[in-house]
């Protein structure tokens, strides 16, 4: 059923009631300025430094955990050897900043560490890597054994076992039996490593070992920790399982803060939480007196297979580069290369006002103040987020899908702004699906208009497959939400600005708009409130189903915007009800409440 009277439209279908007041020159070069000024402003906020000190360089680390893979390189992989020169490059470096260094293996060439180590002047504390096959544990334990003869004044302890309860490759008893077998033909040190509740449940392993080893990191818990609290959770499990195995020294065998990739609720991976999280941790082991090997030295790339991103970056060292991310003595910032960031984005934004100026089929004096708005804000958003939209595709990209689904996301986001902005100086509307894909008749036929509707398309898809993404495997999903911004604003603005006045189907802008708010709210409820990066993502995904089924939005946000600009908003007035297809019924039934809500507010 039909509620208001058909509108004037143009030749592409955009609504052309009434025409809005000019908006004089000066304004237009005020929301320029403004639009500069925002982003200049925002990268200097976001880029702030911060002085911290990771790493003294008066006093080196008590140890570090070091394994050296690197780019293409894979623990999985057992045929493959790290060469010894690998290995003796990343020591020398780490024998600057550390006294020891924890390996977890002595496969993939790891056996070569002892000898490499004593060159530089690091002990090592030597991990054996057991699991279920009983054979190969065997094997290891007695290189393991050799090892510690061979070097005695390097090999500090033999750590037999991480984590192998967590992942339940063994019981308490198997693994109790190894330990003690391991330990009867070592003269050294024994323990095992694991999280703490493992050693709260099987406490009982403790009398085979010689100290405890707990891991704790404050990110992975079940209920994450922020990073400025991370230093005082690390130290409340050590003197929780202190306090249920009295009598043994509690080494935290691993604590570290990623410096990269998604949030998990109030947790944020970023440098200087990195940096600040080894800073407090340091400083509290100082005065409490305990033992710390902080994890790790080098990023470690192959881990974002099986973590995602924040898998691959909780090295103090950057995995490319070999370099300290924090160097001694340097401010820490999140975005090491802001100011070209900053350029960068002055000049998008740039690009988007010119974009909207040399539009041809509306004079830009003409526009009113509301199409004025929405490029100011669509070049504001951008050139704030294009650095950091960038950014993310280059550290988030991992294989040949991840690289294609990034760069795609980005040349979206890149495009959008600019060509939005052309389509509201000029007019044009969002076209329907069925006018890009459907049948010959219905088809657009200006290539501007097909642009802008594969646009559309492109980032409904990429967005559809995201959200899922972000149900199904949350866990190594990072949030889109610079690149997808950037791309859903403009289209958004289009969408509401230049509304429709054809009835053109959009049964499939309908079920990717629900999937959209669907996924949205699931995103919303799975990763908690304190979660900015998943709010907003759920705020873009919506405004895309807004922009792509634009009359659920009109039922109550155009209305707040008429209100505000005035004659800005095109008003429709109510006719006689003519029928018309169940899907315009829906969508009538759920406009009409607002309609009367604004013929009251007018009486009123």
């Amino acid at each position: 059923m039909q509620l208001y009277a058909p509108k004037p439209t143009g030749s592409d279908g955009a609504d052309r009631t009434t025409a809005p007041a000019p908006v004089a020159f000066p304004t237009r070069l005020l929301l320029f300025a403004l639009s500069l000024g925002l982003i200049a402003s925002a990268w200097c906020w976001i880029a702030a430094p911060a002085q911290l000190a990771a790493i003294d360089p008066a006093r080196k680390l008590d140890c570090i955990s070091y394994a050296p893979f690197r780019a293409g390189q894979s623990p999985w992989n057992s045929s493959e050897v790290i060469s010894p020169k690998q290995i003796a490059e990343d020591l020398a470096t780490l024998a600057t900043i550390s006294r020891c260094i924890r390996i977890y293996s002595v496969e993939n060439g790891l056996d070569k560490v002892p000898e490499l180590a004593a060159r530089v002047g690091l002990k090592v504390i030597l991990g054996v890597w057991i699991g279920r096959d009983r054979v190969k544990n065997a094997a290891l334990i007695d290189t393991a054994v050799e090892l510690a003869k061979d070097h005695p004044r390097v090999i500090m302890s033999v750590i037999v076992g991480s984590e192998v309860l967590l992942r339940g490759e063994m019981t308490a008893s198997e693994l109790r039996a190894i330990v003690r077998s391991a330990k009867a033909r070592l003269d050294l040190p024994v323990s095992y490593a694991d999280v703490s509740e493992f050693w709260l449940r099987h406490r009982d392993i403790a009398d085979d070992v010689d100290f405890v080893t707990v891991h704790v990191l404050p990110f992975w818990e079940d209920v994450p920790v922020r990073a400025e609290d991370a230093a005082r959770h690390v130290d409340h499990i050590r003197k929780e399982v202190a306090a249920a195995i009295p009598g043994k020294e509690i080494l935290i065998g691993e604590a570290g803060w990623p410096s990269g990739g998604r949030m998990r609720d109030g947790a944020l991976p970023s440098r200087i939480n990195q940096a600040r999280f080894v800073s407090d941790l340091l400083e509290l082991a100082a005065r409490e007196n305990f033992r710390v090997n902080l994890f790790e030295a080098y990023d470690e790339p192959w881990k974002r297979q099986w973590e995602g991103t924040v898998g691959g970056h909780w090295g103090l060292l950057d995995g490319y580069s070999r370099e300290l991310k924090h160097p001694p003595g340097s401010a820490v910032s999140n975005y090491p290369f802001w100011k070209l960031q900053l350029c960068v984005g002055l000049m998008f934004a740039i690009c988007v006002f010119a974009a909207a100026g040399l539009s041809r089929r509306r004079k830009p004096s003409e526009a009113g103040l509301a199409l004025w708005l929405a490029v100011a804000a669509s070049a504001a958003i951008g050139g704030i987020l294009l650095g950091v939209a960038a950014e993310k595709a280059l550290y988030e990209s991992y294989g040949f899908a991840g690289w294609c689904e990034k760069g795609v996301l980005l040349v979206v986001a890149i495009v959008s702004p600019p060509l939005c902005a052309h389509a509201l100086m000029s007019g044009r509307r969002l076209p329907a699906f069925v006018e890009l894909i459907g049948p010959d008749e219905q088809r657009a036929r200006s290539v501007v208009a097909m642009v802008l509707g594969f646009m559309l398309i492109i980032t409904t898809l990429v967005a559809a497959e995201t959200a899922l993404g972000l149900v199904f495997d949350p866990r190594g999903r990072d949030f889109p939400f610079a690149a997808l911004t950037m791309a859903v604003v403009p289209l958004w603005a289009v969408g509401l600005l230049n509304r429709s006045g054809a009835d053109v189907p959009r049964v499939a802008e309908a079920t990717f708009a629900c999937l959209l708010v669907a996924v949205a709210l699931y995103i919303c409820l799975n990763e908690g409130p304190r979660n900015w990066q998943s709010l907003w993502t759920a705020a873009a995904y919506v405004m895309l189903a807004m922009a792509l089924w634009p009359r659920l939005a009109f039922a109550g946000g155009a209305i707040a915007i008429s209100k505000i600009l005035g004659n800005e908003g095109r008003a429709v007035e109510p006719v006689a009800v003519v029928s018309r297809s169940p899907q315009a019924q829906a969508v009538a039934s759920l406009a009409a409440p607002c309609r009367q809500h604004q013929d009251a507010t007018c009486d009123s």
